[in-house]
């Protein structure tokens, strides 16, 4: 295999795994605004923390869905 197309694939590779730290830092907000939320109205604390279970799994696809891509261009 032609050694620029590997050099283009690992680097096409780097810049999809990059989306990992957006996912993270989407996730650190997530439960900031739950503790956030919680220590404002401690009695909806059932309800916010539903929330917040939903929006730590979308951001967590988002993550993978990244991933995913890297593994695409890298083993495909």
């Amino acid at each position: 295999m032609d050694v620029r197309l590997e050099c283009f694939k690992m680097v096409g590779a780097g810049l999809a795994t990059s989306s990992l730290g957006g996912a993270g830092v989407g996730v650190g907000l997530v439960f900031a605004a739950l503790v956030i939320g919680v220590s404002r109205n401690p009695t909806e604390k059932d309800t916010i923390f539903q929330y917040a279970l939903l929006g730590f799994a979308l951001t967590e696809a988002v993550g993978l869905l990244g991933l995913m891509m890297a593994f695409l261009i890298l083993f495909r």
